[in-house]
């Protein structure tokens, strides 16, 4: 399901062009939106997105890959900066090779990693060839 098919607040109805459209969206029509790569490979799905509240941030988007009814999935932690909204297609585009993806720093739904430390957080922005903010 598509985000404006999920908004429950009407931010995507039909306002005659007046609202905030895809520039300022409510976090929780995002989850379950697709993510895909620029070769249009299906990477997984948003399950979280992760709010630094220091900054007032979006950190990460968490993007749930594989497994059968979230038995067998992989999550991983995806810094928001490397994700692209695609509007047309009504997905996330992340510039990663799905080989390389299915290798990123991932966890399972039970043993989440500390996303505030800092050595993590560095890993995973260099893995997604990010400096750290």
């Amino acid at each position: 399901m598509a985000y404006d098919e999920r908004d429950t607040g009407g931010v995507f109805k039909d306002h005659a062009d007046k609202g905030p459209g895809p520039e300022l969206m409510g976090a929780n029509t995002l989850i379950g939106d697709h993510v895909h790569n620029t070769r249009d490979e299906h990477l997984g799905d948003i399950k979280e997105i992760m709010l630094d509240t220091r900054s007032g941030q979006v950190a990460y988007a968490v993007v749930a890959h594989g497994g059968v009814l979230t038995i067998g999935e992989k999550l991983f932690a995806v810094p928001w900066s490397a994700l692209r909204l695609d509007a047309l297609n009504k997905r996330f585009v992340l510039d990663v090779p799905k080989e390389r993806f299915e290798n990123a720093p991932g966890f399972d739904a039970d043993d989440w990693p500390d996303m505030a430390d800092p050595s993590w957080n560095k890993r995973v922005n260099a893995f997604y060839g990010l400096k750290m903010q």
